[in-house]
């Protein structure tokens, strides 16, 4: 009978109000229509004891709204915080300096610790909480009574700090630490009931707002769960940004600094001692980056390490994780920016670096560090020449011979001679000595038993091909000759000659647009942009470096960053670029062209193409209106004129003109003449560089530009 208090009130409703309980409120009754609809059944409740009858009500009605308003609490349990979307890849500019011109490919270290958000997300309800853990308006306490009183109440913390308990009435506990919130609730209960246990635990935690500020990936104000931390904000707001300090985070409060964190600590030591915990209104702050030093090479985690305070080598080096076990210990190297110029300044051993401190270097903003790997030793001998797979053997010295090496390349090919030759080095007190010898291969070839010469460790081995082994040269000729296609010519055969062969120009030609492209040219243009290219990268990014160092006030700082963006972009596009290989040739008539310097001879892989003639002008570069404009024999200041006249900021004095042959020749302008320009030519009018500050540190840009254009066929603009 006891148990089934609730199925004995719905009883009472409907039938005669007989038993002795007090009368059902309108709250109570509304409380037991909620209870059906959400399916409570009666054995989920208990009824007071006799002693507590005058209080049943009063009880029945608490035990419902906590059953109920429990229930609702789980159905209507709010969804986890979306999770932020990873963040892209984040590239400084001292990391870009780092791996131009061949350099190695490392990054700031710990900045990808935040790139992606944790991959759960607890509930602040499900988050058990510290005995510390200081009570507050806002958070949820869920409250049981057992014994001679019983009832579980799902309550709030008010505004003002309190909890209103049924039948004892509000009682302050904000400020109360958790591992003492139980006896203040037992202190508060006791003084109108006695017999009783109590138990308390925290239900759902109240949310604070913090900011992160400064430079923050995703600066902004951060709702949070009042257990979070200062590592919990930053995850929020995707870390620091390559801009912003790992080593000196700041934790503010009512504008003075509280704590700092050094989040290498975390990363390095998984220190989070210092990881502080946030209330309400908290400001994280991060400055920006402190020096930078770079390490590569063996060690175990190569990368660009923040500087705090006095670095050394040696702390560097235990940052990095130490060496690897490839590393070879008695060998570093250091590069330093000096002068504005990364220069190298240390190479040296570390046998005793902890004790010499002329080798255990203070670092400084910009430092590169190398761990150089263990030397190995080479036992092979090299292959070169007439053998079907050149390349590195290994020996057994006093064992192997040469026609076992020659069997291991793969052996001979068609076109090998009888001779090879043989080059073998020593170390001797004065030196290294080259010992050479020759070797005849006829009895390999024959198959015949050879007379043993044994290798050793370091010889090389060149096995010398037929002179002119080539059975025939292939070159490609197209465009507007009467018989296109690829043709084979023999060994010193010239251009004229397949030109002849091709039938000739056609009525529509213009030879004196020949396009002659070679690979061997194609190969070194490419070689010298890749060089123009490499130059600037590191004359401007240098530069870039000193700059930012130097800035001072934000207007500085962002003048440098566009600077450097607007460099890196011009870089880029050098980069980019591919040699065409086009070689230039004066041509005119087949008969002009016979027995003249450009009659060259022709190699693998020419192509020549003569075009149609050309009936445009085009002109480019700082005019009103770029464009291609009918040939009609005018002077380029003609076409200039066409083109609308020169802008602003044009330098007319350093007009050039790309002849349609792949040739350039500067304009001249007097009274009673000036240049004048032929049909598929193109004038370009150059930029003024002087009025862009950072082009003012690029040596020669005019002249870079030409010879880009030239190798590569195009006209690069900068801005």
């Amino acid at each position: 009978m006891a148990r089934i208090i609730f199925s004995i009130l719905l009883l009472a409703q409907a039938a005669a109000p007989a038993m002795a309980m007090p009368a059902l409120s309108q709250d109570q009754q509304n409380l037991l229509q909620q209870a059906q609809q959400s399916g409570l059944m009666g054995d989920q409740f208990q009824t007071p004891s006799l002693d507590q009858q005058p209080a049943a009500g009063g009880q029945f009605q608490s035990q419902l709204q906590s059953r109920f308003s429990g229930q609702s609490r789980l159905q209507g349990q709010p969804q986890p915080v979306p999770q932020r979307q990873p963040l892209p890849p984040e590239v400084s500019q001292y990391e870009l300096f780092v791996s131009s011109n061949g350099g190695p490919q490392i990054s700031q270290f710990g900045y990808d610790f935040f790139n992606s958000p944790p991959s759960t997300f607890a509930p602040a309800d499900n988050v058990p909480v510290t005995p510390d853990y200081v009570v507050a308006p806002g958070d949820g306490l869920e409250l049981t009574l057992t014994g001679r009183v019983q009832g579980n109440w799902d309550l709030t913390v008010n505004r003002d700090g309190s909890v209103d308990i049924p039948r004892v009435g509000p009682v302050p506990v904000a400020g109360t630490q958790f591992k003492d919130l139980k006896d203040v609730l037992t202190r508060a209960v006791g003084r109108y009931y006695t017999g009783f246990s109590l138990d308390v635990s925290m239900g759902r935690l109240r949310s604070i707002r913090v900011y992160v500020v400064g430079e923050a990936r995703v600066p902004g104000a951060y709702t949070v769960s009042s257990l979070a931390t200062m590592v919990n904000a930053l995850f929020a707001a995707g870390g620091p940004s390559k801009t912003g300090t790992m080593r000196d985070i700041q934790l503010k409060r009512n504008g003075k600094l509280i704590s700092t964190l050094d989040l290498y600590d975390l990363l390095l030591d998984g220190d989070k001692s210092k990881d502080a915990r946030l209330v309400n209104e908290d400001v994280i702050f991060i400055p920006p980056v402190g020096p930078l030093a770079g390490i590569s090479g063996d060690v175990k985690r190569p990368g660009i390490y923040e500087l705090s305070g006095e670095t050394r080598l040696t702390d560097l080096i235990a940052m990095a994780g130490g060496f690897t076990t490839t590393a070879f210990r008695g060998r570093v190297g250091m590069q330093r920016i000096v002068d504005h110029r990364f220069r190298d300044y240390f190479n040296g051993d570390l046998a005793d670096i902890k004790t010499d401190p002329q080798k255990n270097i203070p670092l400084r903003d910009g430092d590169l560090v190398s761990v150089q790997p263990i030397f190995d030793k080479d036992t092979a001998v090299s292959v070169d020449g007439a053998v079907a797979y050149p390349g590195k053997y290994g020996v057994q010295a006093g064992v192997t011979t040469l026609a076992d090496i020659i069997k291991l390349s793969g052996g001979l090919l068609d076109y090998a001679s009888d001779d090879a030759e043989i080059t073998r080095v020593r170390l001797s007190t004065s030196g290294v000595v080259t010992t050479r010898f020759d070797a005849d291969l006829a009895p390999i070839k024959s198959g015949a038993e050879p007379v043993p010469f044994y290798m050793q460790p370091n010889d090389h081995v060149m096995v010398k091909p037929i002179p002119d082994h080539t059975l025939y040269t292939m070159v490609k000729v197209s465009g507007e000759v009467l018989y296109p296609g690829t043709y084979p010519v023999q060994q010193g055969e010239r251009l004229s000659s397949v030109l002849a062969r091709a039938g000739g120009f056609s009525p529509r030609a213009y030879p004196q647009g020949v396009v002659f492209i070679r690979k061997s040219a194609q190969a070194q243009q490419q070689k010298n942009l890749d060089e123009i290219a490499q130059r600037l990268q590191k004359e401007l990014l240098v530069e870039g470096s000193s700059g930012a160092q130097t800035a001072l006030s934000p207007d500085e700082v962002a003048a440098n960053k566009a600077a450097t963006e607007a460099k890196q972009k011009f870089v880029d596009t050098l980069k980019n670029l591919k040699a065409q290989g086009r070689v230039y040739i004066k041509l005119t008539t087949l008969r002009a062209l016979k027995g003249s310097p450009y009659d060259i001879q022709l190699e693998e892989g020419d192509a020549i193409t003569i075009p149609q003639r050309s009936n445009v002008v085009n002109v480019t570069g700082a005019v009103m209106a770029q464009g291609s404009y009918v040939y009609d024999k005018h002077s380029y200041r003609s076409y200039v004129k066409m083109a609308g006249g020169y802008a602003d900021y044009a330098q007319p004095g350093k007009t050039f003109i790309l002849r349609a042959d792949g040739s350039a020749s500067p304009t001249h302008n007097n009274l009673f003449w000036s240049t004048r320009v032929g049909p598929g030519d193109t004038v370009v009018v150059p930029e003024q560089f002087d009025r862009v500050a950072w082009l003012r540190e690029v040596r020669d840009i005019s002249q870079i530009l030409v010879n880009v254009a030239l190798m590569a066929g195009v006209v690069i603009k900068v801005f």
